[in-house]
Order: structure tokens, then C-alpha cells, then sequence
């Protein structure tokens, strides 16, 4: 049989699809990361527990053994298959895998069935004219589900992945008979929460059948020039390219190796293989060849701002394609020159400063907080308030209340701090790094409330008080500071010249460290130290961070220097 196309290839990067069915060159994939390997293991454990609660509202419900009984079950018309095992769609090399398989019709004398997949991911976000049906999982029907306003999909590449599995599961129940014509499925999300989605309609550009329709042809053009090369030889059928799934991508350090030696305008993020293929089309192969192109220009051809024929550039064109334009030269810039960029004058650079200042992180596991740390540096000398590094942590069960309870130790200390501060006349600041994370955070913290602990009130007043004491430094660093591409702390805080204690810093590996230290094993110790050392470490980041835009970044180029 020829090799089938999997949903998850519908999207990915065309030269990993060719190299996975045959390769002209020696290789040896790497070792799972333990990251990406905590995150299958988490996905999994996720769908495990949701099926289990489905079956318990739904008891009739059947798990088939192989693909004969799957077909068997649909055309007996069982309403809820689960885990059900899909043949191939052999015409149309292609192979789906949905979670379950709801009857929602019958079309003549063949029963039609809705993919629902379950994922471990946000699948909606505000979006105040939009609204979308969700069910629930004790009534699953999308006849029984109601319309929620105000929530629209998230555009987010892993939602877009989602929405294109289904319509690949889709297509392979249409050509197996017992597809739904209007296009039916469903995601459960992470909160078990169940939307359902009209693939037929254009209210879901990224992934309805139409789009995945134009995808799903361009992969199998990629199947039949891939066949014709192991078939005769010749020039194997796909060439690298940068693409967002790379820093996962088994061949990442070949393909890279290739694009390095050549400074392909594909390494420049975060661009996608249409702009990629728009570049090269006018002559824009290179980082280099971008970073020379006009910025200006090309946000005034984005303006549809016209320029005389005669003097037309590159970019007047490539503008009107290619969406913010500029800042793909901007980063390209940032690359060519060897370091970041100021975006602002020298005299708008830097960040707030006080007497008194508390660098804040903390760390969570599965959205609960375990850990807040604090880091306070003394430039004015304040009776009763010490400097250096201050935790407040929980090692047990992570319940509501212990993670209430954490946190208003921590606001304990935090706010008589900054009362000190005050009745002794000193100015005071806290600063963090993507308030966004460390204000859910404390929003949910005291959603439990605590006796004496603090109240919504109590953040809110901090989080709105004048002049600000509640400092978000990323806001501070996105409008000063251009990158090659990332705006993380990690990328940051190096290139101020901070360094982390540990060789592997970072969010997702606490997550494991984590779970060593609540676990009883005999290293049980050794990770909670781990864990308070790169705490500790990451507020000590933000602390250098600002002194890095209070001093030595004022003295980067600008990022419209001349070229």
C-alpha cells in the first residue's frame, strides 16, 4: 500500500513529510526530549481521564478492537464509538484518527457520524462579536449544545492543527460513507470543555474543509514527486526551509546546518513558507538581502501609500504582499548586525526605578502555584527590610487552599514590605516579567480566600496604584529592544550578560524538577533546591534586565540606522 498521508503532515514542514518516507542521506533520530516527552505523556493522560468520564455519562457507549469492527459499528448506526479505529482512506492516501465518533444523522441508509477530538490545549479566546456552540460532555448531541458568546477559536498554529485534523477525519468518513456533509466536529479542550464547529462554512478560515481541501492537494502533489524520486532518483523533491515545528524537528541540526551556510531568508522569524516563497520570487534570498530593504517603505506600501514608478523598490511590492514586512527587515537587521537593536531614542530608554525594589517570579505546576519568590535590592537602606533573595513555597498537596495559603504568606511579607517603605518615605517598585502570568496567578490565589489573607480588592489597589509599583518589564523590553525574533526572559536577560545557574533553565523542565521534588524519591531535596536556585535565578534576571536598559542598551545602534 502507499504510504498515507496523517493529519498532523497536512500542515507540517513539506521537506520533514519527505524525509520521514525516505531519505537521501545516513540518519540517526535524536532522543526524545524529556520536555516534549512530559508533554505526550500529559496529552495522553489528559484524553485517558476524559474518555473515562464520557464512558461514565455514557455507558453504552462501544470501544471497538480493529477497523473491521469500527466499520461493522458504524453501519449498525451505534451512537458513540470510542477510540475508534478508522480504515484507510486508500484512494485518497490519507489515514484520521478522531477520539470519538458521534452519530449525529443518517442519510438515506447510512448513518453520519462527527469526529470529536481531545486535546490538552486552550482551543478559544475572547472575542467580543464572535460565539461558538459548545456542548458538554454529559450531552454530547450538537443538537443539545448552546451558543456562547463572546469566544471565537484561538488563531493559535496548535488550534489550527486541531481544526485541520478534523477536517481530515472529515474527508476520511466522507469517503468511508459515513461522513456528515455539513462538516460537524468537535474539540474538548483542556477545561473539558466541548465546542463544536461547522467545518462546511467559511466561519473558520484557518481550518475548514476549503482550506484543508488546498493543503491536503498540495501534500499529496509532495507524495507523488516523492514516489517519482524513489522510483528513477534524481533531486530528492524538497529543500529546508525554516518552519515554526524546526526546534522539534528530528533533522533540525541538518536542515539548519544547510540553511546557516547559505543565510537563507527563511531563518529570519517567524516567517511562514508563503512569505518565505514571496521573498525569493523578488530576488530576497538572504537575511542580508532583507536587512537592506527599506523598513519605511515598506510600511508605506502597507499603507497602499503611492510612490513614482520610477523610483519603485522591492519593497513598494513586497509591502503590499507580505503583512508587516518591516519587521521581518527589522529582525533581519538585528541578525545581520550581531546583537539587538534600540527601537526608541537613547533618551526614552530604561525602566522605572525606586528606593526600594522586588524583582517577583514564581512557579506553577498544571495552573496551580507552588512557589513565589522575591529578590529586593536596597539602593536606599530601609530599617527592617532585608536584601537579597525571600521564598515562600509548598511541597505538599497542591489544593486550592494549600496554593491560597502560599501565596498570602507571600503577600504578607510582600505588603509589609512595601508599607514600610512607604511610612518611612522611601519609593518603592515590584517588577515581574509578563504580568499577564503572575496576575492570573494571584487572581486565583485568592479566589480561595484565606483568613487575613489578602482580597481581590488588596490587588487590585496594588495593581492600579499611582505612580505604578507594579512594573511589567516585557512591556518595557518590546518597546525598547529589537531581536533577532524571541522576547523571552531567557533570550533578554543573556544578552544583558546574565547567566543561570542551571545548564537546562526553563519553564517546561521545572515542570519535571517539579515533580521529582514532590515525589518522596531521595532526590526529592536536590530538586526543590534545583527549583529555588532557578527561581531565584529568573528574578535575579529581571534585576539585570533593568539595569541593562537603564545603562549599556541606551548605547545599542538603532534599528533604522543606515545599513
Amino acid at each position: 500500500m502507499a504510504e498515507l498521508l496523517r493529519s498532523e503532515e497536512i500542515l507540517a514542514c513539506a521537506h520533514r513529510v519527505a524525509l520521514n518516507r525516505g531519505r537521501p542521506f545516513d540518519f540517526e533520530a535524536p532522543e526524545t526530549s524529556s520536555e516534549l516527552a512530559r508533554r505526550r505523556r500529559d496529552a495522553e493522560q489528559h484524553r485517558l481521564s476524559t474518555l473515562e468520564e464520557i464512558i461514565s455519562y455514557h455507558p453504552e457507549a462501544v470501544m471497538p478492537t480493529g477497523t473491521q469492527e469500527t466499520m461493522e459499528l458504524l453501519r449498525s448506526g451505534v451512537e458513540l464509538l470510542v477510540r475508534p479505529r478508522l480504515p484507510a482512506d486508500v484512494k485518497g492516501r490519507r489515514r484520521a484518527v478522531a477520539h470519538l465518533l458521534l452519530r449525529v444523522g443518517r442519510e438515506d441508509e447510512r448513518f453520519i457520524y462527527a469526529p470529536i477530538v481531545i486535546k490538552n490545549n486552550e482551543i478559544v479566546e475572547p472575542a467580543s462579536t464572535r460565539r461558538l456552540l459548545e456542548g458538554s460532555l454529559p450531552r454530547l448531541m450538537p443538537s443539545e449544545a448552546t451558543y456562547t458568546d463572546g469566544f471565537g477559536p484561538r488563531s493559535s498554529p496548535t488550534v489550527t492543527r486541531n481544526g485541520i485534523g478534523l477536517a481530515h477525519a472529515t474527508r476520511v468518513l466522507q469517503a468511508l460513507g459515513h461522513g456528515d456533509a455539513a462538516g460537524r466536529a468537535a474539540m474538548i479542550d483542556r477545561h473539558r470543555r466541548l465546542w463544536w464547529f461547522e467545518l462546511a462554512t467559511k466561519d473558520y478560515p484557518r481550518f475548514n474543509l476549503a482550506t484543508y481541501d488546498d493543503a491536503y492537494e498540495e501534500r499529496l502533489t509532495l507524495l507523488a514527486a516523492h514516489d517519482e524520486w524513489r522510483a528513477t532518483g534524481g533531486p530528492f523533491p524538497t529543500q529546508p526551509y525554516w518552519h515554526r515545528e524546526c526546534p522539534e524537528c528530528p533533522y533540525a541540526n541538518y536542515c539548519e546546518a544547510q540553511l546557516e551556510d547559505i543565510d537563507d531568508v527563511s531563518l529570519t522569524r517567524y516567517t511562514n513558507i508563503d512569505q518565505q516563497m514571496i521573498l525569493h520570487d523578488h530576488g530576497i534570498d538572504t537575511r542580508a538581502q532583507l536587512a537592506r530593504l527599506d523598513p519605511q517603505r515598506a510600511q508605506a506600501a502597507r499603507a497602499k501609500t503611492p510612490v513614482p514608478r520610477e523610483e519603485s523598490r522591492p519593497e513598494d511590492h513586497l509591502g503590499r504582499l507580505i503583512d508587516k514586512l518591516d519587521d521581518l527587515i527589522y529582525r533581519a537587521r538585528a541578525h545581520e548586525r550581531g546583537s539587538s537593536l534600540r527601537i526608541l531614542s537613547t533618551s526614552d530608554m530604561g525602566c522605572p526605578t525606586a528606593d526600594v525594589e522586588i524583582d517577583v517570579d514564581m512557579e506553577s505546576y498544571d495552573e496551580a502555584t507552588y512557589l513565589w519568590g522575591a529578590h529586593v535590592t536596597l539602593n536606599v537602606a530601609v530599617p527592617d527590610i532585608q536584601g537579597g533573595y525571600h521564598s515562600f513555597a509548598e511541597w505538599g498537596d497542591l489544593t486550592p487552599r494549600a496554593e491560597s495559603e502560599i501565596f498570602a504568606k507571600f503577600w504578607k511579607w510582600f505588603d509589609e514590605l512595601r508599607r514600610t517603605c512607604h511610612e518611612d518615605g522611601r519609593t518603592f517598585a515590584a517588577y515581574c516579567f509578563w504580568a499577564q502570568a503572575e496576575d492570573g496567578a494571584m487572581n486565583r490565589a485568592v479566589a480561595t480566600p484565606i483568613p487575613g489573607g489578602p482580597t481581590r480588592a488588596d490587588l487590585d489597589a496594588f495593581r492600579t496604584s499611582q505612580p505604578p509599583e507594579w512594573i511589567d518589564l516585557h512591556q518595557f523590553a518590546k518597546q525598547q529592544i529589537q531581536t533577532t525574533g524571541p522576547l523571552g526572559l531567557k533570550q533578554l536577560a543573556t544578552m544583558s550578560g546574565f547567566r543561570w545557574r542551571d545548564q537546562n533553565p526553563s519553564g517546561e523542565a521545572s515542570m519535571l524538577w517539579y515533580e521529582v521534588a514532590v515525589s518522596g524519591a531521595v532526590d526529592a531535596a536536590e530538586s526543590r533546591q534545583r527549583l529555588l536556585e532557578y527561581n531565584e535565578d529568573d528574578c535575579r534576571a529581571t534585576k539585570a534586565l533593568r539595569d541593562w536598559l537603564n545603562g549599556p542598551a541606551q548605547v545599542l545602534a538603532h534599528r533604522d540606522d543606515p545599513f
